[in-house]
C-alpha cells in the first residue's frame, strides 16, 4: 500500500463499498510490479484515505493470460473492461477500407488497451498478443461509479485520458509530416524510451513486431522498413539481429528524426 501522507483527509462516509468481481488482486501484492504501470495513478493514487484505497483496491480484477497470437478482444465485441499489460506485448489493429489490417499500436507492460470501446460500448479494433502475455482487467463501469464518488480518482482518470489523446496526436504528426527515415528513427527511439521508463535498457531491447507490422504502423512498405534498417546498420547507428535492437548512436538517431540530442 502507498505510504500515507502526513495530512490525510478524513474518510468520506458517502463513498459506497464496491463489491469485488472475480479474483481480486491486492494493491499490496502488486505494488512493486505496478510501480511503472500506466494504471498506477488509478490503482495507487496518493492522498487517499484507507477506506477509499480499499474501494480502489477492488477495481483491479483478475489477470488474463494470452498465448502468442491469441486475441484479447475483436472489432465489434462489446466493451466492458480496460486492460493494463502486466507482462508481454500486444498490438492493436483496425481494418482499412480495402480490407487490409492496419496496425494502430504496440503495447508494452504498463500500457492500457481497450479505450476504443468507451464511446459506443463496442470495440472498433482488435488486440492480439505478440508473445505469451498477461493483462490486468479493470471493469470500466465500476471505475465510473467510483470516480463519481472520489474526485481525486476522477481527476486522475481525466489526466490519463488526456495523455492518450496527446499520444494519438503524436502518431498523427509522425504519419502526416515525417519522411520515411524520420518515422523509423522516431519509432525506434520511442520504443527505447518506453522501455527505459519501465526500468529496462533504453539502448537494447527485443522488438516483438515484425518489419511488416512496423511498416503497417508507420504507413510504410515492408521493403522501405527493411532498407532503412539496413542503412542504419551500415551507418553504425543501430545493430539489429533478428528482433533484438541495439542503439549504438542515439545522437545520430535523434538527428535523423529532427530531435536534439
Amino acid at each position: 500500500m502507498p505510504q500515507t501522507p502526513v495530512n490525510r483527509p478524513q474518510p468520506d462516509p458517502k463513498v459506497p463499498a464496491v463489491e469485488p468481481v472475480g479474483a481480486v488482486i491486492s494493491i499490496r501484492d502488486l505494488k512493486a510490479a505496478c510501480a511503472t504501470c500506466s494504471l498506477r495513478e488509478l490503482c495507487m493514487p496518493f492522498g487517499f484515505t484507507a477506506e477509499q484505497l480499499a474501494h480502489i483496491d477492488s477495481l483491479v480484477g483478475s489477470r488474463k493470460r494470452l498465448r502468442k497470437g491469441e486475441t484479447l478482444f475483436d472489432s465489434g465485441d462489446g466493451f466492458s473492461d480496460l486492460y493494463a499489460v502486466w507482462m508481454g506485448s500486444l498490438k492493436t489493429t483496425v481494418l482499412a477500407e480495402d480490407g487490409r489490417e492496419q496496425v494502430t499500436g504496440y503495447q508494452l507492460p504498463g500500457d492500457i488497451i481497450g479505450l476504443d470501446g468507451i464511446g459506443d460500448d463496442r470495440h472498433t479494433g482488435r488486440a492480439v498478443a505478440l508473445q505469451d502475455s498477461e493483462v490486468c482487467v479493470l471493469p470500466f463501469h465500476r471505475l465510473e461509479v467510483l470516480a463519481r464518488k472520489v474526485p481525486a480518482l476522477q481527476h486522475n482518470l481525466q489526466r490519463f485520458l488526456a495523455r492518450e489523446i496527446t499520444r494519438d496526436q503524436t502518431v498523427m504528426l509522425l504519419l502526416g509530416s515525417m519522411r520515411a527515415e524520420e518515422r523509423v528513427a522516431a519509432f525506434l527511439l520511442d520504443v527505447a524510451e518506453r522501455y527505459r521508463r519501465r526500468g529496462y535498457s533504453g539502448t537494447n531491447y527485443v522488438l516483438r513486431m515484425t518489419r511488416e507490422e512496423i511498416g503497417s504502423f508507420l504507413g510504410l512498405k515492408l521493403e522501405t522498413v527493411s532498407r532503412l534498417f539496413s542503412r542504419f546498420q551500415q551507418e553504425g547507428i543501430v545493430r539489429i539481429q533478428g528482433r533484438e535492437v541495439t542503439i549504438l548512436d542515439g545522437v545520430a538517431l535523434r538527428q535523423l528524426c529532427g530531435t536534439r540530442a
